[in-house]
């Protein structure tokens, strides 16, 4: 029997992540699944993502991937944010972090999704290490000059899959936690269809052709680990601070038969 879990009062996610279809593509599924519960949930891309275009320049290429993710987010009731660091060339400084922090002081998430700490774009490495870190000290009072909402913490703190299920070396990645999305799944093709700007160039820049059936087919492949249609795959950061009992499997039981009376589910800390 699983090891019960408390739920937290405040129910917000933040999905923490370094481009404006990064969440969709990894965590979508999640996401739909958390809003469906009533959780609040906000996306934000550390970028701008105006490295995103063969063709259009960097102001315009970010206006649209800022106008691409706000309707993503709005098709699940979602809030988008955007730090606006430079695509490609994000890094890991104190302006950066102190950004970060301050946004998770504004949202104060109890838990937080962000990017693999080793996977094939240094963005999203830097991003990870980023919601690492303001993760665990966003609720001290000195850490930022935004307001302390009542109910900070050191929030659940999720990685979510490295692209194809492997990291920057190619090793696959051992996932502690699966969520199933075998009806969410549909939705999420949705939200990534929204970033419509991204079709041409990573079949220009990356060589990815129908990147909406690579992310289905991702999905089904993540199922098949588990036994199901479509899943994603995370790994839990359970370091010193950061709370170790397994929230999103607690939420999202792969076996309903014994949740339904599970009081775990009402109780809150």
């Amino acid at each position: 029997m699983r090891n019960r879990v408390l739920i937290p009062r405040r129910k917000v996610a933040l999905a923490f992540m370094a481009h404006p279809d990064d969440a969709e593509i990894s965590c979508g599924g999640t996401l739909i699944r958390l809003r469906k519960l009533g959780w609040e949930v906000h996306i934000t891309s550390v970028t701008a993502g105006d490295c995103g275009s063969m063709f259009e320049g960097p102001e315009e290429t970010a206006k649209t991937r800022r106008e691409e993710g706000t309707r993503a987010a709005e098709l699940i009731g979602a809030t988008f944010h955007t730090l606006n660091e430079p695509d490609g060339r994000l890094v890991y400084d104190r302006e950066a972090l102190q950004k970060s922090i301050d946004l998770f002081r504004r949202v104060a998430p109890t838990l937080v999704i962000t990017m693999p700490l080793a996977d094939y774009h240094a963005d999203h490495e830097i991003t990870g290490q980023l919601g690492r870190a303001a993760s665990f000290v966003y609720a001290a009072p000195n850490a930022s000059q935004e307001p302390l909402i009542d109910g900070s913490q050191v929030p659940y703190l999720y990685y979510c899959d490295g692209h194809a299920g492997v990291d920057r070396l190619g090793v696959p990645i051992n996932p502690s936690t699966y969520v199933e999305v075998t009806e969410q799944l549909d939705s999420k093709i949705e939200m990534l269809s929204c970033h419509a700007s991204q079709l041409e160039w990573l079949r220009a820049h990356n060589g990815i052709d129908e990147y909406l059936v690579a992310t289905r087919q991702h999905s089904h492949a993540r199922g098949g680990d588990i036994g199901v249609s479509a899943a994603e795959a995370f790994v839990q950061h359970r370091g010193h601070g950061h709370p170790a009992d397994d929230l999103l499997s607690e939420l999202f039981p792969l076996f309903e038969d014994d949740s339904s009376s599970n009081p775990s589910l009402q109780a809150s800390y």
